[in-house]
């Protein structure tokens, strides 16, 4: 689960940019050319469909709160997880209720 939890938070941009109504294939490609060659606050800049240097747009996030989101996250896919195995679990035998016979 831990594997695919990281895989699938690299979606976000993707995301992000389809329900923008931009081109996510140019943007995320964009954004990972800029990450790999070192730009690490480099993100999406949905005002004008590009990829930008977001602490230079002044979009600054709390660590803490993104720790929290991460968190809840992860305690939400937990939860259901833990509610998909127990509805496929099989019925446990019952034994017969002699009392009313």
């Amino acid at each position: 689960m831990l594997n695919d939890f990281g895989r699938n938070k690299h979606l976000l941009p993707t995301i992000i940019a389809d329900n923008a109504g931009y081109d996510s294939a140019e943007l995320v490609a964009n954004l990972r050319a800029a990450h790999a060659s070192g730009k690490s606050t480099f993100g999406l800049d949905m005002e004008k469909g590009t990829v930008a240097d977001i602490a230079q747009l002044g979009i600054l996030e709390s660590f803490h709160l993104k720790r929290q989101v991460v968190i809840s996250a992860a305690e939400a896919a937990e939860m259901v997880l833990r509610i998909d195995n127990i509805i496929k679990a099989p019925p446990r035998p019952r034994q017969r209720d002699m009392r009313h016979h």
